[in-house]
């Protein structure tokens, strides 16, 4: 009775997350849909634009992905106070670096762009789109802190219906300032970023109104004043957030440059090998949301079972975890390796695009049986507490493999973006082998932050 219950808190927690997350990738997916019907250079730009974008985004989110892991600890110990200090802690440290960011973007957006490689035709839209988006991006580091604790919480469902609504404001608002319907302007790429950056405020603005629903929780917590949480200034409570969130930010911050500076590679093969990356890449990120919700659906409740020190509970129930997402992720690469080369042709009419893109999809399912490892153990083992160990492979194995092998098959070897994906298969595979040796030696065990 005890795991049919954990069983359907799991998928409880997951549908929502899987719904959000899709709604989420799907809010990239429709950008670069959209504009592959106004050009192809027109994806080019905004591709190059986006993985700076997600760049930010993982510096926003290293404080958010903190405080979530922590979170989940103190409210599984039933740690209310602490809880509401790591909320609000997190929450003021983004504002500060969310503004900081964004003003960083606002000024040097042609810079950036131009030191990454981006072609000289491309610079005008590719600038204007980061000017807009990057200078408003601040509200997405409030977005991802709120969202962050209400998921601690087990509240999944509220982060889920903002997205909706996201969707729902960022389709119609392309569809608008992009083409000129509906008496707008035909903005193109700009209409874009405006689409985009009006989106992220409204769900900053929703997600705040949800965030009384934590603090009356039926906590005691609640009746305390605001700035009793901070006498004393709890250092502590600082000192755990950025323990537990600079190493998870490291390691997906190396992540995102080793991409950008592979992107950089592939920019100087052709403008079509860039746009096939883009293409690429935004419909393969839908092979991993199988795994990635139900692995974010398990942490929280690994996260309420280390902060409870029932760690044996916390192993069974990542093994279960781990293999229902690497099934469901193999069905959907193998369904995306099989039906590539039609999706592609519903993208573009570029022949060589076209046929490129169809061995990447077939690459990317023997590379995904390594990426839903990655997946599972670099989040499950955050979320008990071992956080360094994921870094230190993941840069490793990013830059030596990863890059390294990936430009010697794509430049020198004259494989192309091909020869590329095949290093990027390489790196997946080794570090989900090691990473999951890791989670099995449950050396993990004594890490919990509820117990310090």
């Amino acid at each position: 009775m005890q795991t049919i219950s954990v069983k359907k808190s799991l998928y409880r927690l997951t549908m929502p997350i899987f719904i959000d997350i899709a709604l989420v990738m799907l809010l990239g997916a429709v950008d670069t849909v959209m504009l592959s019907r106004y050009s192809d250079d027109a994806v080019a730009a905004v591709g190059l634009d986006n993985q700076l974008i997600s760049f930010v985004f993982l510096i926003y989110q290293f404080i958010s992905m903190g405080a979530a892991i922590i979170c989940a600890q103190y409210f599984g110990a039933g740690l209310r106070k602490r809880f509401m200090q790591i909320v609000w802690i997190a929450a003021i440290v983004n504002i500060v670096l969310g503004l900081i960011v964004s003003g960083s973007l606002w000024l040097w957006s042609e810079e950036l762009l131009r030191a990454f490689g981006l072609r000289e035709q491309l610079i005008a839209d590719g600038a204007r789109y980061l000017e807009i988006t990057g200078s408003l991006s601040f509200f997405q580091a409030l977005s991802l802190t709120f969202s962050a604790a209400l998921r601690s919480t087990g509240k999944t469902v509220k982060p889920m219906l903002v997205t909706v609504i996201v969707n729902i404001i960022n389709m119609l608002a392309n569809y608008a300032l992009i083409f000129g319907n509906w008496g707008c302007p035909a903005m193109g790429v700009e209409g874009a970023a405006w689409a985009s950056a009006f989106s992220r405020i409204a769900a900053t603005l929703i997600l705040l109104s949800f965030m009384p629903s934590i603090w009356r929780a039926g906590s005691p917590a609640y009746y305390i004043p605001f700035r009793n949480y901070f006498r004393p200034f709890p250092w502590s409570e600082m000192k755990n957030l950025f323990k537990i969130g600079i190493p998870a930010m490291s390691e997906e911050m190396s992540y995102s440059l080793s991409q950008i500076v592979i992107t950089y590679f592939i920019n100087q093969i052709s403008t079509e090998a860039l746009t096939t990356k883009v293409y690429c890449s935004t419909t393969i990120t839908f092979v991993i949301l199988f795994s990635t919700s139900i692995v974010q659906g398990g942490d929280i409740l690994v996260g309420h079972y280390v902060g409870q020190l029932r760690y044996r509970a916390a192993y069974i129930l990542g093994n279960f975890v781990y293999h229902r997402g690497r099934m469901l992720t193999l069905i959907v690469a193998g369904t995306l390796a099989v039906g590539g080369h039609g999706l592609m042709t519903l993208l573009t009419d570029n022949a060589d695009i076209i046929r490129t893109g169809t061995w990447i999809f077939i690459i990317d399912f023997f590379l995904s049986y390594g990426r839903v490892k990655n997946v599972f153990a670099c989040g499950t083992l955050r979320a008990t507490g071992d956080a360094v160990y994921p870094v230190i492979v993941g840069v490793i194995c990013q830059w030596s493999v990863a890059v390294g092998i990936a430009w010697c098959l794509g430049i020198p070897m004259g494989l192309g973006i091909i020869g590329m994906w095949i290093g990027f298969c390489l790196d997946e595979n080794l570090r989900g082998v090691i990473l999951m040796k890791r989670w099995h030696s449950l050396k993990w065990k004594g890490k919990s932050f509820a117990q310090k």
